[in-house]
């Protein structure tokens, strides 16, 4: 009997893996910054004597302008993005050494981040860029009144792929999006109107990370979510007949 206790103990154990482990790095952004750079300097010189006063002055104007890309991480919405990884259950979450300003590494040499040690622990590291960010502000006309929708929008594109560790392949490569916007009604009586930012980067955080998991879970599992806008696969399957007497 324990002999048995030990066999089942053991197939159990082998049969309950526990999952991967991956890092969800904040999204790798770079942009050009300019600096412009203007100054002035003047100076007067006085000498005097037993006879005469004399001067003279010197002006000097330096002007420039450098232009540097910055490069840095996006860390608002990868917080939706790990919690929609565990959710599913596919995976382990285990925490990354975050890009800093004063770090060697190029934010978009992940290899090489790989290999600085900077997931220890992780089989896998999800490595997300932002590949397009945009702010929008409208104002539309209500037909009939004499009020006005006051919209703010926000839509976050970025490009994700899942590498693995040890041998540097990719596993899964996607883009994702999110989406978020916060509509008020004003009229002319309004002086001024205050969107609720926070509103709008929480629903894009959200939205993007439900979208990061969904493709995960179609591309490593093969399980695809159908809406109305794409409806499930039907069988070719002729329709069936009704069935006939014979004589």
């Amino acid at each position: 009997m324990r002999a048995w206790i030990g066999i089942l103990g053991l197939v159990c154990a082998i049969g309950a893996q526990a999952a991967p482990k991956v890092a969800v790095t904040d999204m790798a952004f770079e942009q050009q910054v300019e600096q412009y750079i203007h100054t002035v300097s003047a100076q007067t010189n006085i000498q005097v004597n037993r006879y005469s006063a004399s001067g003279s002055s010197s002006y000097n104007e330096y002007e420039a302008r450098n232009t540097y890309i910055e490069q840095g991480e996006l860390r608002k919405f990868s917080g939706d993005i790990k919690g929609e990884i565990l959710k599913s259950g596919m995976f382990q979450l285990v925490q990354g050494t975050p890009y800093t300003a004063g770090a060697k590494e190029d934010v978009y040499d992940v290899i090489k981040r790989i290999k600085n040690g900077n997931f220890k622990g992780a089989d896998y590291v999800l490595f997300g860029t932002v590949s397009d960010i945009d702010f929008r502000q409208d104002i539309n006309e209500i037909a009939n009144t004499n009020s006005h929708s006051a919209v703010l929008g926000l839509t976050l594109v970025g490009d994700f792929s899942l590498i693995n560790t040890r041998t540097f392949e990719i596993t899964s490569a996607f883009t994702a999006m999110g989406e978020g916007q916060d509509t008020k009604l004003v009229n002319g009586n309004d002086v001024r109107v205050n969107a609720n930012r926070g509103r709008v980067v929480r629903e894009v955080s959200k939205s993007i990370g439900m979208d990061v998991a969904r493709q995960l879970r179609e591309q490593l599992r093969g399980e695809v979510e159908y809406s109305q806008d794409q409806p499930a696969p039907r069988n070719n399957l002729p329709r069936d007949e009704a069935p006939k007497i014979l004589r």
